[in-house]
């Protein structure tokens, strides 16, 4: 069972709300949706921070958007499906398992609790359009962060043109 780890504008992407977005793209993350719901293991923090986050954005009606979808089936936490694991806090709000040069390159520090739970749960972290993911990347990489592209690493690839 392949292991998800799912950066929220994922399903933002797969909602479809930005129609500067790439076609290819958000079919990208539409398809990463369903097979991930379908057939894969998503992994979330225990202390329920991808959750909230998602929840930010995302309806848990599951719709009308694919990525809402996703969204209930994380609500509904099917043990099939979705799978918390605990990451740790340093006294200082930082993840015990976000490598220090991580933490000391300043990457998005929202995005840190992604890092931890993939770390954690030898799992790849998603992303569609989130530029920090790809100007990190070599750090992110060099400290054993597997990350997915779903629309590539060339930011100008995933919008359409004006």
């Amino acid at each position: 069972m392949t292991r998800y780890v799912i950066d929220t504008n994922v399903p933002i992407v797969a909602n479809g709300n930005d129609k500067s977005v790439r076609t290819e793209c958000r079919m990208a993350a539409v398809n990463l949706l369903l097979k991930a719901i379908k057939n894969g293991m998503i992994y979330l923090d225990t202390a329920g921070e991808i959750q909230t986050e998602y929840r930010t954005h995302l309806s848990p009606n599951g719709q009308p958007g694919v990525g809402d979808l996703f969204y209930r089936e994380v609500i509904n936490s099917h043990p099939k499906k979705v799978s918390r694991v605990k990451v740790s806090k340093r006294a200082d709000g930082e993840y015990e398992d976000v490598p220090q040069a991580i933490v000391d390159a300043d990457f998005d520090p929202s995005d840190r609790k992604f890092v931890a739970v993939a770390l954690k749960s030898n799992a790849c972290v998603h992303n569609a359009v989130d530029s920090d993911w790809v100007n990190d990347r070599n750090l992110l990489e060099g400290n054993g962060v597997d990350i997915v592209f779903l629309c590539g690493c060339d930011r100008n690839q995933w919008y359409q043109a004006d």
